[in-house]
């Protein structure tokens, strides 16, 4: 057996001495479980190459340790190479999703607000108070531009919920059935509610933002339910949550209330 040659101590020092990886605060943040991923990849280097060291001293041939150091090096510099192409790709992920983000909040604010419309639907108190009785749960108004479906609630969803319910999916296959028999321009989906706050935990939970939060997602679920039911294409619809911020009443008795709590449906004529 060939005699055991002593180790460079300065070679086994600059082996053990890796290159620190790529850290996310210049990338992402220092996102912990990334924090952790490159410390155990740090560490599993190291004790590989302290194994290697102790197993070529007490059997290989200088060449051997030499070789195997190469190859201790190069396992190194991949890994040190993958961990950043992976800080690369997360952070080119994140720029990703920032510009999603602001699209579509830009997106949003665009469509959200529409001012000839608020203006033709100014009356909408008026109109209820003219055609007089009680309103029904349904009631259409032939305004300027086109018609208006107000939807009260109640037929729709169960207090504090978006989920349709199945009175109100009827209700919508219905109505989906009446505006596509007709030439029609963009659809606005409106939701509001009373003036009440939304205080159970369970709904607090579900819309921590209370009633505007509320009434954008059960407008979403009345949008989503005709484009998916129907021949309506997505493109002409517009979504839209007010809160209790649009009441066709005061918020002073139960049946104010009532009226206030409704999903709006405004059919524009077609562009001639």
């Amino acid at each position: 057996m060939a005699a055991v040659q002593p180790l460079d101590p300065g070679g086994f020092e600059s082996l053990l001495i890796t290159k620190k990886p790529p850290t996310m605060s210049n990338t992402q943040g220092s996102h912990p479980s990334r924090r952790k991923m490159a410390g155990i990849s740090t560490v599993l280097t190291r004790f590989a190459a302290v194994g290697l060291i102790a197993t070529m001293a007490s059997c290989a041939s200088p060449q051997d340790v030499a070789y195997t150091r190469e190859l201790a090096k190069d396992y190194e510099n991949q890994v040190f190479d993958l961990e950043r192409q992976l800080a690369e790709k997360n952070l080119e992920l994140s720029r990703i999703q920032e510009r999603y983000a602001e699209e579509r909040k830009s997106s949003i604010v665009n469509s959200s607000f529409d001012g000839s419309l608020e203006s033709r639907l100014n009356n909408l108190a008026s109109m209820i108070d003219q055609r007089g009785g009680e309103v029904k749960d349904v009631e259409r108004f032939d305004v300027e531009g086109g018609y208006l479906l107000m939807i009260q609630d109640k037929i729709l969803f169960d207090s504090g919920s978006a989920a349709l319910g199945t009175s109100g999916s009827q209700a919508l296959a219905e109505i989906a059935a009446e505006i596509a028999a007709a030439p029609h321009g963009e659809i606005f989906v409106r939701g509001h509610t009373d003036s009440d706050p939304v205080r159970k935990p369970e709904t607090l939970r579900q819309f921590p933002n209370g009633n505007l939060q509320l009434s954008a997602e059960r407008a979403v679920s009345v949008a989503a339910y005709l484009i998916d039911n129907s021949a309506l294409g997505g493109k002409d619809v517009v979504v839209m949550g007010f809160g209790s911020w649009r009441p066709v009443k005061p918020n002073t008795s139960a049946e104010s209330k009532r009226l206030n709590r409704r999903v709006e449906i405004f059919v524009s004529d077609p562009e001639s």
